[in-house]
Order: structure tokens, then C-alpha cells, then sequence
């Protein structure tokens, strides 16, 4: 818990560094990432820190639709940026209203090196079970969800001091390969480049699928 409270209080203080921008699509997507893996590395197993809060907003919002806290708090805010915000202040009351189910310093499990798991998911056993049911990873198709879901996974192993995986480091030339493909020379992310030449959210996660099998099969 102590370690999601002092992520959540540096992305709400610059949200461009780990999401790009104040979007609480982005930042649910991130945690995603950032979350389960913490999961499957045998951490937070009292919890995240954030079971509940799901039921919590609906029960706020008066509302039983099949909507992620993330698209209630947009509906109900109006934008994706005063969503955002709003989240940080909402948690808090969450928080606060589920205390009596924390100890008296709000902390989740301790853990050291020896409680993580030997082997984490490899990324592209990852990559494929998004791509086979991108519903149950990204809540939709979109590409950007992707691209923050997997820079939650990046974060929740560096936090740990895990190192970069033989597949890591070569996804980390995915970007430029995408640079040079398009011929972009400007510091956008992979996603954003494929996003920018694709119709829609949709169809970019599609070719992101068959850019990146195409990368693989040139290194």
C-alpha cells in the first residue's frame, strides 16, 4: 500500500513523466501494468491497496454499469483530465472510509528479494495474451492503453531492482526501428507514430501486432 501511495503522489505531480499527460484512461491503464506484475512477483500479498475501490465508486455514483472506475469517474467528471485529478482525491476518501481494513499505518506486506517469485512473465508471452484477448488486458482496442499498461509492467520490476530481460532490451529498439520506419526524427513514442498513421485506436493496435512481428523477424 505504502509503495502505490507514494507512486500515485508522483504521478499526480507530474503525470507527463509516467503517462504523458493528466488522463485517467492512461493512468488506469498504467496501474494495470504496474499492479498485476507486482502480483506475479509475489508482492502486495495483502492486497494493492486498491481491491474495493471499484465496488466503492459505483456505490458513490449510484450506478451498477459495466464501467471501469476509470470511465465511471469520466462520465461523471467530464473530461479525462478533471477525471484525473478528481481520482486522487476520491482514493484519499477511499482510503480513509476503508481504514479499519489496514493496519494503523496503512502499509501492504513487507517483502524482500527472497519473497519475489524466480521468474516473472516474459514479455512477449505478455504481448501475446493481450493480442489473443485485448478486452481482458485493455478494457478495449487501443494502442495507447498498450503502450501504459506495459510501462506499468517496466516500473513495478525496476522498482525491485529486476533487470531488463533479453525481450526487454530488444522491445527497447522497437522505438527506433518505428522512428526509422516512419521517418520521424521527433522524440513521439512508438505508439503515438503508429497511432498518428492508423485511423483509429483501434486499427493502430492491430499494426502495432504486425509491426512488431516485423521488427522481430529483421533483428
Amino acid at each position: 500500500m505504502k509503495e502505490l501511495f507514494m507512486l500515485l503522489q508522483k504521478i499526480k505531480e507530474n503525470p507527463v513523466m509516467y503517462i504523458d499527460k493528466p488522463s485517467i484512461t492512461y493512468l488506469h491503464s498504467f496501474l494495470i501494468g504496474y499492479l498485476s506484475t507486482r502480483t506475479e512477483m509475489g508482492l502486495d500479498r495483502e492486497g494493492s491497496g486498491i481491491e474495493g475501490f471499484q465496488e466503492w465508486i459505483q456505490e458513490r455514483e449510484k450506478t451498477n454499469v459495466s464501467q471501469s472506475w476509470a470511465g465511471i469517474l469520466i462520465f461523471s467528471c467530464g473530461s479525462e483530465r478533471n477525471a484525473f485529478y478528481s481520482f486522487f482525491e476520491l482514493f484519499e476518501r477511499f482510503l480513509n472510509d476503508d481504514s479499519s481494513k489496514k493496519d494503523e499505518n496503512g502499509r501492504s506486506l513487507n517483502y524482500s528479494e527472497n519473497d519475489l517469485k524466480i521468474s516473472v512473465r516474459p514479455l512477449y508471452e505478455l504481448l501475446a495474451s493481450i493480442k489473443k484477448r485485448p478486452g481482458m488486458y485493455l478494457g478495449n482496442n487501443s494502442i495507447t492503453k498498450l503502450d501504459m499498461l506495459l510501462r506499468g509492467y517496466s516500473l513495478a520490476q525496476r522498482k525491485v531492482g529486476i533487470l531488463p530481460t533479453q525481450q526487454e532490451r530488444e522491445f527497447e529498439g522497437f522505438q527506433l526501428w518505428v522512428q526509422e520506419k516512419y521517418g520521424i526524427n521527433s522524440g513521439q513514442s512508438w505508439s503515438k507514430i503508429i497511432l498518428f498513421y492508423s485511423v483509429d485506436e483501434h486499427e493502430a493496435l492491430q499494426k502495432f501486432f504486425e509491426l512488431f512481428e516485423e521488427y522481430l523477424n529483421e533483428i
